[in-house]
């Protein structure tokens, strides 16, 4: 199946799922700022990828802007983020990002990444100082936030290849 893999990568960790997942396949993949505009007629399968943050995915909406013109693919979004998978927060976050008729026509799948500091633009590191600061302020803390914040106080790399398994087999 003719694939093609286009991502949104702001620290690397979409970019490696990217990758990784294009190694995969044989799939072509590209960064979302060199296909806007590229013609996907000779693509069976449309893979987008980005980093979810606050439960939104970035630049989802040029994907979702283009659903009913790729009605005769197969769609596949995958996004990164910074929470383990087992987190039960992650499935209905991810569909909070679509319309019903969009989830029905869509693969969505979420791979845990991390947090590296280093590449961050500078809005998402204050953004993130100021939630950790928020967060350590809170009076009565649950285990889950007393987690979270050890968890997001640094850079970390939680990514796996095993998280590409179910988007291979789909595009297989």
């Amino acid at each position: 199946m003719k694939t093609i893999i286009i991502y949104n990568s702001q620290t690397g960790f979409t970019k490696r799922y990217a990758k990784w997942i294009a190694e995969a396949t044989g799939a072509d993949c590209f960064e979302l700022s060199e296909v806007k505009k590229k013609n996907m007629d000779a693509y069976e399968a449309i893979i987008f990828g980005s980093w979810a943050c606050g439960g939104g995915i970035n630049k989802l909406g040029w994907f979702k802007s283009n659903i009913d013109k790729w009605s005769n693919k197969k769609l596949i979004v995958f996004c990164v983020g910074a929470s383990p998978i087992e987190n039960p927060e992650i499935k209905p976050a991810l569909k909070q990002n679509f319309k019903e008729s969009e989830w029905k026509k869509v693969n969505v799948f979420y791979c845990q990444g991390g947090f590296n500091y280093e590449k961050m633009s500078t809005p998402s590191k204050l953004m993130m100082k100021i939630f950790i600061k928020t967060l350590k302020a809170k009076k009565r803390k649950t285990e889950a936030e007393e987690e979270m914040i050890k968890m997001i106080s640094s850079s970390y790399d939680i990514s796996d290849k095993k998280f590409i398994e179910p988007i291979v087999s789909l595009v297989r």
